[in-house]
């Protein structure tokens, strides 16, 4: 088996495997009470660890096997397999925009596929590795700052989630440098490219829960899911020297395809979140619990029994006179009593104050 032929086979389980871990732990949390270290009592949630952790390795031995500009893209393969696994094994129907957006990422990924080329293991000096460190966290510095400056939540959830996706490519990136020179370099050698490793993790995962904040869930995760790969590939074009085959023109069917992959990932990622956002609890509770609270407000005001005003009235409700003989106030009305006429207190009209007039002579 080729160096190619491995690196694509170990994505496809890395994808499958981190795809069966979301599977759990989205269940786990479904059926978990609201405690905390609730879910540490669960198997399927240590069992998803492990597949998580499976999927994490898998990743940085195909990295190391393969050029960034595939691996990196076929990393997104896991929203795809989740689909059908989802349908399969939890009974959860996807739409057709759902399936549509799968159908075009594998169509894309297997135009990457196609198109790429094997080739051998190249790594970065140290001045180069120094050099893209910099332009990573000054580029990621950059799109913070933008964020913090723009008063739009969509605008800035997206630059964060750009800045997130930028820290995770390059974060590949030096993951594949460590991997190749594994072998020739003693670890206290890799050890600054580790540190940039951890930086850029921690980093990138605190950049992608700040761009969830107020602007949802579906924009965010949609750029980090296409930046990440897209920064990855490009490094390994430039930097790696990987290339694909015939040419210019294998080069702009390439990144055709990387296009028609990018646009299926949105599609599936804004509406699987769009799905679980309109089938989540409360949404139809809301108008009757509103209805509910707006009766215990009318009925908090109006204490006494309810009678329709007289057309016109301006939706007052004014308690006739009557012939008919009524339980005397013991006390009558006072001085500067209010008396109960209905939400209204103040006449609009003559007509009002003579009835009201009225009303208080009969209670008398």
């Amino acid at each position: 088996m080729s160096a190619l032929a491995l690196s694509v086979l170990l994505s496809l389980v890395s994808a499958v495997a981190y795809a069966t871990g979301a599977i759990l732990q989205e269940r786990v949390a479904a059926n978990t009470p609201d405690r905390p270290y609730a879910p540490l009592h669960h198997g399927a949630w240590w069992a998803a660890v492990v597949l998580n952790g499976l999927g994490a390795a898998l990743h940085v031995v195909a990295l190391a096997y393969g050029p960034l500009s595939l691996v990196q893209p076929l990393g997104a393969l896991t929203i795809v397999f989740a689909l059908p696994m989802a349908a399969l094994f939890v009974g959860r129907r996807a739409g057709r925009t759902a399936w549509r957006g799968a159908i075009m990422a594998s169509v894309g990924l297997a135009g990457l596929l196609a198109l790429t080329s094997g080739s051998d293991a190249r790594t970065l000096g140290g001045e180069e590795r120094l050099a893209l460190a910099a332009a990573t966290l000054g580029g990621v510095g950059v799109l913070f700052l933008a964020a913090q400056l723009v008063g739009r939540p969509a605008v800035r959830s997206v630059l964060l989630a750009a800045a997130a996706g930028a820290a995770f490519g390059i974060g590949s990136v030096f993951t594949k440098t460590v991997t190749v020179d594994w072998a020739s370099d003693t670890p206290s050698v890799q050890l600054p490219s580790l540190l940039i490793i951890a930086v850029l993790a921690i980093g990138g995962l605190l950049l992608s829960q700040a761009s969830y904040r107020g602007a949802g869930l579906a924009a965010p995760l949609a750029t980090v899911t296409v930046v990440n790969p897209v920064v990855a590939a490009t490094v390994g074009l430039t930097l790696f020297g990987e290339q694909f085959r015939y040419g210019v023109l294998g080069t702009v069917l390439a990144l055709g395809s990387g296009v028609v992959a990018a646009g299926g990932l949105i599609l599936l990622t804004t509406e699987r979140l769009g799905a679980s956002r309109a089938g989540g609890p409360g949404a139809s509770a809301a108008p009757s619990a509103s209805s509910a609270a707006s009766g215990r407000l009318e009925r908090a005001d109006r204490p006494g029994p309810a009678h329709p005003g007289p057309a016109g009235a301006g939706g007052s409700t004014v308690a006739p006179a009557s012939d008919a003989p009524s339980e005397p106030d013991a006390r009558g009305p006072q001085i500067g009593e209010r008396i109960d006429v209905g939400p209204v207190v103040r006449p609009r009209t003559h007509l009002e104050m003579e009835m009201r007039s009225r009303t208080v002579t009969g209670r008398s």
